[in-house]
């Protein structure tokens, strides 16, 4: 018998802008928020560099907006970038008032003041930190006040399987409205069902499609994934960014070196100590990140060599241990002074810039079906992220979802469903998993090789009828099996692999973070790359 789990509100995904949602619901609504892990784990958990803002008077909402058009490479929508940076401030003074704690630095006349640091793409300071793991701070103190409310129902441990609507159920004659969704309890291993009368997406990215990224294992683009299953537009998915410095190390998983290193005055070089980025880009390491990913990049295919190192040694040693503490403590076991010695670092994948098209209120396609943070495509990054400003569209759009479910919540006509339960009573228990890792190994293998930094129509067409026949596989073993926890995200990545070479060979130019070396050239108008089912 199905597990049936009923809320005013569901939300799939328990980082900054999921638990940001919650709150803001939480005084009027009932809310089950799903954990696809345990609360602290997510890609907000690790964010080190901090949240860009306009927080000090020599900055201004016209600087950091027009920053991050340049940034975009011509394709943000400046709506939705106005909006974002608009409400910078008020997202940043909310964040405090639940008891975040940035860092400070105390002034000439003894008071202290934020400190204020600047990332590559920036031309003022305006990234507000706690210190190097401002990411942990935010998720620690929104997962702390979670726990405290009434009206929020965790479930740690559950994977999304699939969203619910009116379309799945055959009510064909209604608008696509969401009813809620299936999840898979992984401690269980029995998928439940999740009604509620609205759901928001907050699953994040997809970098989990690379063999290398800088992202938590569960980052593997659920919620896109579900989206364009359920009949939402995807938007812009060939803009992978790739995070340009990620520790290179045997005995190191997936470790980011934060770009605040660079803004603090780190150099990129060579083995043999020289520094590459001005024979790139005038901006040197305060370049763009596809710019300094493709210059890394670059230099290793160029020189046959395993990585380039970042340097910040030349700074003061109280200096890089008090800005860095996480980075200095976290090197130490393997040998690496950042006092002394350079980082071994290459690029990987390390944000979605694409993903669900919402609009300024975070609606998708679906009613009552909302996306927020990483999993979104709202248009403030175009063709390529500036630094800090992902944590700051959970925040704002977060906020905006929420005010937005109030409101309609109004106005809500109700409707009775009857929503079946899950039928696993034609499938078995699998006796080949072995089938799942081995195309999970082969799909990320494929995509760094082909769909990676730098791309060619031919790479891409090979990708593309391997990921046609893994797919094809995946069904099979879905159809015939219970679902597992890597099954569902490798069918969930497999979808997300689809759609990025399928924007890919739609884009005729070299843009942003998408670098093909068949169109190497800008076009002269800037098009989103928007995918339909009814395409």
């Amino acid at each position: 018998m199905t597990i049936h789990h009923h809320s005013d509100v569901l939300i799939i995904g328990s980082g900054a802008a999921g638990l940001t949602c919650a709150l803001n619901l939480s005084k009027h609504f009932s809310i089950n928020l799903l954990c696809k892990s345990d609360l602290s784990e997510g890609s907000t958990y690790y964010a080190q560099g901090g949240i860009a803002a306009v927080l000090d008077n020599m900055d201004s909402v016209d600087s950091h907006v027009n920053d991050t058009l340049i940034a975009g490479a011509g394709l943000c929508k400046e709506q939705a970038v106005r909006m974002t940076v608009e409400n910078s401030r008020e997202a940043i003074e909310w964040l405090i008032e639940q008891g975040v704690s940035f860092s400070q630095e105390q002034q000439a006349d003894g008071s202290n003041n934020y400190h204020l640091t600047q990332e590559g793409g920036h031309s003022h300071r305006r990234i507000i930190h706690s210190a190097d793991a401002t990411g942990k701070a935010v998720q620690t103190t929104l997962s702390d006040l979670v726990k405290q409310q009434t009206n929020i129902r965790l479930f740690e441990n559950y994977n999304a399987v699939d969203l619910i609507t009116s379309h799945k159920l055959g009510l064909i004659g209604h608008e696509n409205r969401c009813f809620g969704a299936y999840a898979f309890n992984r401690n269980q291993s029995k998928v439940e069902l999740f009604q509620a009368k609205f759901v928001v997406l907050a699953t994040g990215g997809a970098s989990k499609v690379y063999l290398y990224t800088s992202n938590p294992d569960i980052s593997s683009g659920d919620g896109i994934a579900m989206a364009w299953r359920s009949g939402c537009r995807i938007a812009n998915m060939e803009f992978n960014q790739f995070h340009p410095t990620c520790l290179f190390h045997s005995k190191a998983h997936s470790f980011l070196i934060t770009e605040a290193l660079r803004g603090e005055g780190a150099y990129l070089k060579l083995p043999n100590g020289e520094r590459f980025m001005p024979r790139f880009d005038e901006r040197a390491e305060l370049a763009p990140r596809d710019i300094v990913a493709r210059a890394i990049d670059h230099e290793i295919k160029r020189l046959g060599i395993d990585c380039v190192y970042l340097d910040i040694s030349h700074k003061d040693s109280d200096f890089i241990k008090s800005h860095f503490p996480t980075i200095y403590q976290r090197l130490l076991p393997l040998n690496i002074d950042i006092t002394q010695q350079a980082i071994p670092v290459v690029p990987a994948a390390h944000y979605t810039c694409g993903g669900v098209v919402v609009d300024n209120h975070a609606k998708t396609d679906i009613s009552n079906l909302f996306a927020i943070g990483e999993v979104a495509f709202t248009g403030l990054h175009g063709a390529n992220r500036m630094a800090s400003n992902s944590l700051l569209e959970c925040l704002v759009y977060a906020r905006a979802a929420a005010k937005q479910i109030r409101k309609q919540s109004k106005e809500l006509e109700d409707i009775k469903v009857d929503i079946p339960a899950w039928d696993e009573s034609k499938v078995s228990d699998s006796d080949e998993e072995v089938i799942v890792s081995h195309n999970w190994h082969e799909l990320r293998h494929l995509m760094w090789n082909y769909v990676g930094i730098v791309r060619t129509t031919k790479r891409l067409e090979r990708a593309q009828r391997r990921i046609l026949l893994l797919k094809q596989e995946v069904k099979e073993y879905y159809s015939n099996f219970k679902v597992s926890s890597n099954l569902l995200e490798l069918r969930n990545l497999l979808t997300v692999a689809e759609l990025i070479i399928e924007c890919s060979m739609r884009r005729k130019e070299s843009r942003g973070l998408h670098y093909t070396l068949d169109y190497p050239d800008l076009d002269e108008s800037a098009k989103d790359t928007i995918v339909s089912k009814l395409d």
